[in-house]
Formats: structure tokens, C-alpha cells, sequence
């Protein structure tokens, strides 16, 4: 069974997403650490309640990224982990992790990429008036969301959405999509 490190920032829905399909069997793996940048943040006793073991971290704590990022890669290593999983990680990754996990280190982001890269993708999104944004899941290089598409689904904004209304309807999306997607990667990778 492949093992995973769900790297996470926040409250932790797509975390609690990949824990549920895990615990449904539709995704083959094993959550075996969650990698957090904030400590105090909901993911973090999400995780503790399904007892997997947690990384908490806070950056201004460490003088440089290469020394928080060579902790988390020893970590790693130790545990075995085959494949990083960003789930509302909200740190750029950097030449320490990309060396260690080249092409397993994945992303999801609330945008089709190449559209609203970044930070607030679905308040760019809704603000920019379009009619379509989604969902799209991608390997990590360095750069903002720019690595190699796996894949992306597609989100019609309706013309009564709210940002609410919108948000929810990604948040939906991604929750399936992630597991769904994750599965399809795990089982190429078995292959390959």
C-alpha cells in the first residue's frame, strides 16, 4: 500500500476528503503523516482524532526554508512516504523537497490552470466575470502552479452564484476529484 503525506494549511476538507476515501477503500493508500506550517490550525486535530502522525512547523521559527524543508525530507524518508500530497499548503516548494520527490510531490488548485494562479483563485475567478472556472491537479515544479497538468475538471459559474455559492460548489468538486484523481495516480505509479 502506497503512503502518503497530506501537506495542509488550514481547516483541512480536502485532508479529511483523502482520509474518507482511504477509510471507503476507493483510494489504495495510507495517510501516514500530515505536514502542517500552522500550528493551532483544524487540520492538525483532524488528523490527530484519525491518528496520523503530524509534522507541525512554524517558519519564522527557522532561519531559512532549506532548514524547515531538510526536517520535513528526513521525515519523509524515515516514514517512507511515496507520495506528497499539497492540500491547501500555502507555501511555495522549494529545490530541498522538489530534489528528494522529483514527480511526487502533487497540487490541487481551485482554478483551470492556467487561469487565476495563486491566492484566491475563486475570488479571481468570480471577480474576473467569467463563465467556467474548476479544479485542477497538477505535479509541483518550482514556480506558482505551473507544473505539469494530471488533470482538471471543469466548474460552470452560474449567473446567481455567489462567491459563497461558488466557493462551495469548487470545494465539492475538489473533495471527489482529489481522492478520485490520487487513485488513477497511485495505480500508474504501481504500474510504471
Amino acid at each position: 500500500m502506497k503512503k502518503l503525506a497530506v501537506f495542509a494549511s488550514g481547516s483541512g476538507t480536502n485532508f479529511q476528503a483523502i482520509l474518507d476515501a482511504v477509510r471507503e477503500g476507493t483510494l489504495d493508500a495510507e495517510i501516514t503523516l500530515l505536514v502542517c506550517d500552522k500550528p493551532g490550525a483544524k487540520v492538525i486535530e483532524r488528523a490527530e482524532s484519525a491518528g496520523v502522525d503530524t509534522f507541525v512547523f512554524s517558519a519564522k521559527e527557522f532561519a531559512s526554508k532549506v532548514e524547515f524543508e531538510t526536517l520535513i525530507v528526513e521525515r519523509l524518508t524515515k516514514l517512507e512516504i511515496d507520495l506528497v500530497v499539497l492540500a491547501g499548503y500555502m507555501r511555495l516548494i522549494d529545490q530541498t523537497l522538489l530534489a528528494a520527490y522529483p514527480n511526487q510531490i502533487v497540487n490541487i488548485h481551485p482554478s483551470f490552470l492556467p487561469d487565476f494562479p495563486g491566492k484566491d483563485a475563486i475570488g479571481q475567478a468570480y471577480r474576473a466575470g467569467v463563465k467556467t472556472t474548476g479544479v485542477t491537479i497538477h505535479f509541483v515544479d518550482e514556480g506558482m502552479d505551473t507544473g505539469p497538468i494530471i488533470a482538471q475538471r471543469t466548474i460552470e459559474i452560474e449567473q446567481d452564484d455567489t462567491l459563497e455559492r461558488l466557493e462551495q460548489k469548487v470545494h465539492e468538486v475538489e473533495h471527489i476529484f482529489y481522492p478520485e484523481t490520487l487513485q488513477s495516480l497511485l495505480k500508474e505509479i504501481a504500474v510504471g
